[in-house]
Parts: C-alpha cells; sequence; structure tokens
C-alpha cells in the first residue's frame, strides 16, 4: 500500500472514532456516515479493522458499555433505563442483555458492588498488578484543563510487558530523527481494569517539542490528536504491576466519592519516567482521567 493512502486510511480512522466517541450516546448511522465521508461501508470497515483490530460496530458496543459501567456506580440516582438512553441504548432490554454479555453479571449486580469483583478478577490475570501493595488513598487529584496534544503513536495489543517492544520502536524513530525534548504519553484506548488484558489497546505516542514541531518531516509514524478536555490529574511514583491498581482505585473509589463521572474518551499517562522502558521497571508519571459533572 502507498505511503499516502495508508495515511489517509489512518486519517480516516481516527476521525470515525473520534466521531463515535462524540456521539455514544445517539442511535450511530454508519450509512450515513459512510454518506458523509464519500466512502462505502465495506471499505471503511475493512480498514476501520485493519487500524483498530475491531470491526466498527464492535468498538461502539465496547464503548457504551465502559460508559454504563461507570455510570452505574458513579450516578446511583439515575435508574438503569436513564443509564440505557445515556449510552445509546433504545431500550432497557437490550441494555441489560448487553450489559450481563459483556460483564458476566446484571447491571443491578454490578451496581452492587459487582464492579469490584469483575476488576480484581483481571487484576488477578496480571501477576505483578495481583502481588502489588500499592495504595493510593493518600494521593489527591488536581482538576486540569488540559490542551489538545498533538502526537505521533503506536498500537499495542495487550496489556503488559510486551509494551516495551512498542516503545522502543518509537525510540528507535526519535532517535533516527534527532528528536530531543518529546514527552511520553501512554494512552490507555481500552481500560484495562475492565477489559481481558490480552485484548486491550495500548497506544504508545510521543509528544514533540515545538522546536522539533518546526521540522514539519514526513514520517512513517502515524499521527492524532489527543482531544482537549477537563482531566483529574494524579501525580504518582511506582513499579510495574502498581499501575493496574492505581487505575481500579481511580475508577472504583475515587471517582465514586468525587461526584464527577467519566467520559468517554480514553485515560492517558504523561511519563517522567517510563516503566516499560527502565531497567528496574521503576515509574513517575501524571495520570489523567477524563471527568465532567453528572
Amino acid at each position: 500500500m502507498k505511503k499516502d493512502t495508508l495515511e489517509k486510511h489512518t486519517q480516516l480512522c481516527n476521525f470515525v472514532m473520534n466521531y463515535i466517541y462524540q456521539y455514544i450516546d445517539t442511535n450511530i448511522n454508519i450509512d450515513e456516515l459512510c454518506v458523509q465521508l464519500a466512502i462505502s461501508k465495506f471499505h471503511l470497515h475493512r480498514i476501520f479493522k485493519e487500524e483498530f483490530g475491531r470491526n466498527i460496530y464492535e468498538t461502539i458496543k465496547s464503548i457504551r458499555l465502559q460508559k454504563a459501567s461507570n455510570l452505574l456506580i458513579c450516578n446511583q440516582f439515575s435508574t438503569i433505563t436513564q443509564i440505557a438512553k445515556m449510552c445509546g441504548y433504545s431500550s432497557q432490554t437490550s441494555f441489560i442483555r448487553a450489559f450481563k454479555e459483556r460483564f458476566m453479571m446484571t447491571p443491578k449486580e454490578w451496581r452492587k458492588q459487582g464492579y469490584l469483583k469483575y476488576s480484581n478478577n483481571i487484576l488477578k490475570a496480571s501477576a505483578s498488578a495481583f502481588s502489588s501493595n500499592a495504595t493510593f488513598e493518600h494521593i489527591e487529584a488536581t482538576v486540569v484543563k488540559m490542551p489538545a496534544l498533538d502526537v505521533f503513536y503506536l498500537r499495542h495489543q495487550g496489556y503488559d510487558r510486551s509494551i516495551k517492544q512498542t516503545w522502543q520502536k518509537l525510540q528507535v524513530w526519535a532517535l533516527g530523527h534527532n528528536l530531543k525534548n518529546y514527552r511520553q504519553i501512554g494512552l490507555h484506548h481500552d481500560n484495562p481494569i475492565l477489559n481481558d488484558l490480552k485484548q486491550c489497546q495500548y497506544v504508545a505516542c510521543i509528544e514533540l517539542s515545538e522546536e522539533d514541531k518546526t521540522h514539519c518531516f514526513k514520517s512513517a509514524i502515524p499521527n492524532f490528536t489527543i482531544p482537549q478536555g477537563v482531566y483529574a490529574k494524579f501525580h504518582v511514583s511506582g513499579q510495574y504491576g502498581d499501575v493496574l491498581k492505581l487505575i481500579q482505585y481511580v475508577y472504583h473509589t475515587w471517582l465514586i466519592k468525587s461526584g464527577y463521572e467519566t467520559t468517554t474518551h480514553p485515560s492517558y499517562a504523561i511519563y517522567e519516567r517510563n516503566h516499560f522502558l527502565e531497567d528496574n521497571e521503576e515509574f513517575i508519571l501524571d495520570y489523567y482521567v477524563p471527568i465532567a459533572l453528572y
């Protein structure tokens, strides 16, 4: 495939993904979207799956159910029917069926601390996370307005130590282009405490300095924009395995007490020290969770 065609496909897929995030609470009509983009439905599905590893309908369903899983525990005053509508479901029955198929329990069971049982089972699948003794109750969140971040990136399937290989590829690219003061950002396309770790998509990103941006070089590495927004920021340090415990704490303890809900946009970490690249697997990072008032 020609480089310019590949770039167009990547840009198109990122546009569609942002469209899904923005309109996840509506009846997303793929046929109308294809007309708008002047592309056949077959072609869009094919290139989207090549980019993200799953088709558009699977992606929409996953994002809706992840949103619902958070609303159910953060927004206790909304009924299950109301939450179903907030997540784009036309009926409570279809929502309950989809939720139970995905999380192996009903929305009502999820609300009754089923969410902790679910995320604890995921942590048990990671030996390093399960053995971690890290606690984060002492960490205070700072609410910040983050600007849009223009990044170059590589996607990685699976949330485990193999992510190191993807970061090493980005390092080779950065060194080959003589990049200097770039920031390393880990984007959690899938929330790892709500998904099978082997199926999670993680995105390793590099944000260029203003000096390097002026080079305006053509790159074999694709780029996209992490959207601006209001985030809760957690400054933490620790070792590999602690991050999953941090994410569980943020989503299943802090968020519930905070009075906020999370949005459908992914959370991300900006690394001061990247545990995937450090020999001792230690990290220092700022973890950003998108938030809103319900």
